[in-house]
């Protein structure tokens, strides 16, 4: 083989190593591009998992069969708590007296006490939407005498034992199960006698059972003001039909909303009854106009 022959082999051979080297360099190069893309969408993934749980846990959302429910952001809370005094003024007996002529019913056993106060006994169940009403209303005249906390959401059944659908299935509403209340004016007993699904949750005592056998024999809600006053539902749940627990606490404190009128009318109502049993104390609730107006209606 002539020199000239060699040299052009040679050539050859390198320029083949040459191709082989840039094609390993170009397959390194998208070996490495396929792995960082990939350890980029599981990064996404994570990332979009972690917002996504964020956004749940900070959107309260109670199990259906949960019956402590879940602590309402704290705005929610303290638009029911603080309905502002001339709303309720506004609103007097609301729109109460289109549904019932006789919002309490009027009792004359021995007055109930505990702790030296006039006891508000409320026996009611988690899976009834008339108990859902209720218990707006009274979160807001409980709120008028002392402190109730926490308040958590929960909503009454969507359906019965054995199938059919509830009466105002799935209304938002409140529990008082595992709340406190704390006033120097009323003792506040609430029993939440069943859950969502029916199942038993706290029991009623001896003398419990014995006002509500005797006054409204196991029919809920049950709510005995100092054994002067009874109360069960006085207005139509339907008016609060699909809002959440946002949007009905939000609507409180308008008095020109059908709400208001319902859910503020039966605080008033409940507010009333209080007063008769509280020597009219704090004066500056029991003196209001919301309640001597209401009061008229007892």
């Amino acid at each position: 083989m002539g020199k000239a022959s060699r040299i052009k082999e040679r050539t050859a051979r390198e320029k083949i190593a040459a191709q082989r080297e840039a094609a390993r360099r170009a397959e390194s190069r998208r070996r490495l591009l396929i792995t960082g893309g990939s350890v980029i969408a599981v990064l996404a993934v994570v990332v979009a998992l972690i917002i996504a749980r964020s956004i749940h846990s900070s959107t309260p959302t109670p199990s259906a069969g949960s019956p402590t429910g879940t602590v309402l952001p704290a705005s929610v809370a303290n638009e029911v708590t603080s309905v502002p005094a001339s709303t309720l003024d506004t609103v007097g007996k609301g729109s109460i007296p289109s549904t019932t002529s006789t919002p309490a019913k009027l009792l004359n056993g021995t007055p109930l006490t505990s702790n030296g106060k006039p006891e508000m006994l409320y026996i009611g169940a988690e899976f009834c939407p008339y108990c859902a009403a209720m218990r707006w209303s009274m979160a807001i005249a409980l709120s008028r005498f002392g402190t109730l906390s926490p308040l958590r959401g929960i909503h009454s059944a969507a359906t019965v034992p054995g199938g059919g659908t509830e009466a105002y299935p799935h209304t938002a509403t409140l529990t008082f199960y595992k709340s406190s209340y704390r006033s120097p004016y009323l003792s506040f007993v609430p029993v939440e006698n069943e859950k969502i699904d029916h199942s038993p949750l706290q029991a009623t005592n001896a003398q419990q059972q014995a006002l509500w056998a005797k006054y409204n024999p196991n029919s809920y809600p049950f709510i005995d003001v100092g054994n002067k006053y009874m109360f069960t539902v006085i207005y139509n749940p339907q008016v609060l039909a699909g809002k959440s627990w946002s949007q009905i606490a939000a609507a409180l404190k308008d008095p020109s909303s059908p709400i208001a009128k319902s859910v503020d009318g039966a605080a008033n109502y409940i507010t009333a009854a209080i007063c008769k049993t509280s020597a009219n104390m704090p004066a500056s609730v029991c003196n209001s106009q919301a309640v001597t107006t209401a009061a008229g209606g007892l």
